[in-house]
């Protein structure tokens, strides 16, 4: 089997300690949070806009692997469903993916509005939404 190393470029620094208290979705209440990047990869983020939107890719490094199915919004109303066809934390590979605003820029750390992720989460990617107008 074919395997694929990834190292974080950073972490998740956020009031959300228990995954109990994160919302499902960052839109629904996720408090500020923080991208802090190590040292080393900080100079990727120079051209990183206040204002504007980002997707943010997390690895889910408390996620249960084992998990195919789930139901949707943990309703026990809703038919057991395929993990790929959701938003689960618990998946095979538990690569998050968050679109945040960002609110502000401090050196290497970046201040953003809607990331659910828990204080601690392995940041493994930032990457600027691009319009047609602003495509690099």
């Amino acid at each position: 089997m074919d395997r694929y190393e990834l190292r974080p470029v950073g972490r998740v620094e956020s009031p959300l300690t228990e995954r109990a208290d994160a919302p499902k979705q960052g839109h629904e209440g996720a408090p500020d949070a923080w991208i802090v990047l190590h040292d080393d990869v900080a100079a990727a983020a120079r051209d990183l806009v206040v204002g504007a939107d980002a997707i943010v890719l997390t690895w889910l490094d408390r996620a249960d692997r084992t998990v195919q199915t789930t139901r949707p919004r943990d309703d026990p109303a809703r038919p057991p469903t395929g993990v790929f066809s959701t938003r689960s934390p618990d998946r095979p590979n538990p690569v998050g993916l968050h679109r945040v605003r960002i609110r502000s820029i401090d050196g290497p750390r970046i201040g953003v509005a809607d990331l659910e992720a828990l204080d601690g989460t392995p940041v493994i990617d930032v990457k600027a939404v691009l319009d047609r107008d602003r495509e690099r």
